[in-house]
C-alpha cells in the first residue's frame, strides 16, 4: 500500500495534466492544422490551377498586410504584371483585369443570376438597414427606380443653380487666398461636400463659408479608413465575434456621431417643403407608392449620398488638376479650349461644358490612371460555378475586376502608366487600347447611379477654375500621386500657386 501511495503522490495532478494538454495543442496540433490547411490550399484546392504567388494561395495574411499598410493597389499591379490577366490573391479569391470579366462578374446575362456582393467587404448597414449599395436585389431595384429621376439629365439641369452657387463661392474663396499657396484638395472637398449636402438635405455643411471641414465631414473621413480596415479583417474566419471587443472606443464614438448627424439632417429635411429640386424630393414623391422608402432607408440613403457623392468627385478633380499641371502641353491645350469657348463666366453652363472635348478626355484619362475607387468590388460565384473571361471558376469563389491594375496594365492600354488624354480622342497611336476595360462607374444593374452628376460637377468646377486662374504646382517634384490606398486614396495636400487671370473680373 505504501508503494501505491508513493506512486499517487508523485503523479502529476489534474491541473498540471490539463496544462500539458493545452501546451501540446498550442505548439503541435494548432501549427499542424494550419500547415495542412496551407498545403491543401496551395496544391489541392479547386483554384490551385490559377496563377499567383503560393503564399497568397496558402492564406490571406499577406493580402491583409498589403491592404492594411496601404499597398494593396501597388501590389495588385505588380501581381498582374507578373502573372497575367487573372491572379489568385487568396485561398478562395480570384482577381481579373480582362475586359470580358466586367460583364461576367457585374453585368446582367440572360440565364444567369446576378452575382451577390461579398457582404464582408462592405460597411455594415446604418441603423441595421441596408443602403442602395448593400440592399438585396429586390430592394435595390425598388430604391433605384425611386432615385432614377433625381440623377436624370432633366433633374440635373433643374439643380444647376445650386451647383453654380457653390462654384461661385469656391471661386470667391480662392480669389481671397491668391497671395499664398492653396491646398486644392481641401477646397475641392469643401465644394463637393457642401454641394452634395445641399442637394441631399437642403443645406450645406458650411465648409466653403468657413474655410474648414465640418466636424461631420472629419468623422466621415475617419469612418472611411476604419471601414476599410474592417472590410479586410472581417475576412478572417471567426473574427466577427471578437470585433465588438477589440474595436477602439474612438471609432465606435465616431460611428455613433455619424449616425446621429445623419438622422438629424434627414429629419430636418423631412420637415422642409418638397418643392425644392433635390434628391429627397424625388424620393418622397413616392411615399404612397410601391417605391416608398422606410424611415431607416431614408437614413441609409442620406448617408450613402453624402459619402459616394462627395469624396470620389473631389478625388477625381484633385487628380485631374495634378496630372494636367504636371504636363505643360496638356495644361496649355486645356486652357486654350476653355478660355476660347467662353466670353464670360455666365456662359459656363452644364450644356456648354459638356461639349468641351479635351476637358472630357482629361477627366476620362484621370479616371483611368487615378480611379477614385482604385481597388476591386468583390462578388461571389453562385453554386453552379461560371465562365469568367474564358476561365471556369468553381462555386463560392470570390471574384472581382481590379480597377487600377486593369487600367495601368499594358495588357489593356499602351503606355499605360503615362497620362495621355489624346488616347480618348481617337489618336491612332492608341488604336490597340481596350477601352472596354475602363469601367470606373462599374457595369450592370448596380453600376453607379451618380455618374451623370459626377461628370456635371467635375466639368463645371474644373472649367471655372481654369477660366479664372493661371495655375502651377508649388512643388513640381512632389510626386503627389504616390499615395497609399484604403478602398479610397489617402490624398496628401496638393499645393497650387494661383494667379487671377488678366482681364477677368474677380468674383
Amino acid at each position: 500500500m505504501s508503494v501505491i501511495a508513493d506512486i499517487h503522490k508523485s503523479a502529476p495532478n489534474p491541473p498540471f495534466r490539463l496544462g500539458v494538454t493545452i501546451l501540446v495543442l498550442i505548439f503541435i496540433v494548432v501549427p499542424l492544422y494550419y500547415i495542412s490547411d496551407w498545403i491543401r490550399n496551395v496544391y489541392f484546392h479547386p483554384l490551385s490551377k490559377f496563377p499567383g504567388p503560393k503564399h497568397m494561395a496558402a492564406s490571406r495574411s499577406s493580402y491583409l498586410y498589403t491592404f492594411i499598410t496601404g499597398r494593396a493597389i501597388a501590389s495588385a499591379k505588380e501581381l498582374h504584371d507578373q502573372y497575367g490577366p487573372v491572379v489568385r490573391v487568396g485561398p478562395g479569391e480570384l482577381q481579373f483585369i480582362d475586359a470580358e470579366a466586367w460583364k461576367s462578374i457585374y453585368g446582367f446575362r440572360q440565364g444567369h443570376q446576378q452575382k451577390q456582393k461579398d457582404a464582408r467587404f462592405y460597411a455594415p448597414p446604418l441603423d441595421g438597414c441596408p443602403s442602395i449599395i448593400t440592399s438585396n436585389d429586390a430592394d435595390h431595384a425598388r430604391q433605384r427606380r425611386a432615385l432614377s429621376h433625381a440623377f436624370s439629365d432633366k433633374s440635373l439641369h433643374s439643380q444647376e443653380p445650386i451647383m453654380k452657387k457653390y462654384s461661385d463661392l469656391l471661386m470667391r474663396r480662392l480669389y481671397e487666398r491668391c497671395d499664398s499657396p492653396v491646398d486644392i484638395v481641401s477646397w475641392y472637398n469643401f465644394t463637393t461636400f457642401d454641394l452634395i449636402g445641399d442637394m441631399t438635405f437642403g443645406e450645406p455643411f458650411g465648409c466653403l463659408e468657413n474655410g474648414k471641414y465640418h466636424p461631420w465631414v472629419s468623422v466621415i473621413f475617419d469612418n472611411l479608413k476604419s471601414g476599410a480596415y474592417m472590410a479586410v479583417i472581417k475576412r478572417i474566419p471567426g473574427i466577427n465575434h471578437l470585433l465588438r471587443h477589440v474595436t477602439p472606443k474612438r471609432l465606435i464614438e465616431a460611428k455613433m456621431n455619424h449616425m446621429r448627424w445623419t438622422r438629424q439632417r434627414v429629419d430636418a429635411r423631412l420637415e422642409k417643403s418638397n418643392d425644392r429640386p433635390d434628391f429627397f424630393a424625388d424620393i418622397l414623391k413616392h411615399k404612397d407608392t410601391s417605391r416608398a422608402f422606410s424611415l431607416s432607408e431614408l437614413y441609409s440613403t442620406g448617408n450613402t449620398m453624402i459619402v459616394a457623392g462627395s469624396e470620389t468627385t473631389a478625388t477625381l478633380l484633385s487628380g485631374a488638376t495634378y496630372f494636367t499641371l504636371m504636363n505643360p502641353s496638356i495644361w496649355a491645350r486645356l486652357r486654350d479650349e476653355i478660355r476660347g469657348a467662353f466670353n464670360s463666366e455666365d456662359e459656363i453652363t452644364i450644356d456648354r461644358v459638356s461639349k468641351l472635348e479635351y476637358l472630357g478626355a482629361i477627366l476620362t484619362e484621370t479616371l483611368r490612371i487615378y480611379p477614385p475607387v482604385p481597388g476591386s468590388l468583390p462578388r461571389l460565384v453562385g453554386d453552379q460555378g461560371d465562365m469568367i473571361a474564358g476561365n471556369w471558376v468553381p462555386p463560392n469563389t470570390i471574384v472581382s475586376v481590379h480597377q487600377a491594375a486593369a487600367y495601368l496594365s499594358e495588357y489593356n492600354f499602351k503606355h499605360a502608366t503615362d497620362f495621355i488624354p489624346e488616347r480618348h480622342l481617337n489618336d491612332p497611336r492608341f488604336a490597340s487600347d481596350n477601352k472596354d476595360a475602363l469601367q470606373p462607374f462599374s457595369v450592370g444593374p448596380r453600376n453607379c447611379i451618380g455618374r451623370n452628376l459626377a461628370y456635371v460637377e467635375m466639368r463645371l468646377v474644373f472649367s471655372r477654375l481654369v477660366y479664372n486662374f493661371d495655375m502651377e504646382l508649388t512643388d513640381p517634384n512632389c510626386n503627389w500621386h504616390k499615395q497609399k490606398s484604403y478602398i479610397f486614396w489617402e490624398k496628401p495636400p496638393l499645393k497650387l500657386n494661383l494667379t487671377p487671370r488678366a482681364g477677368v473680373k474677380s468674383m
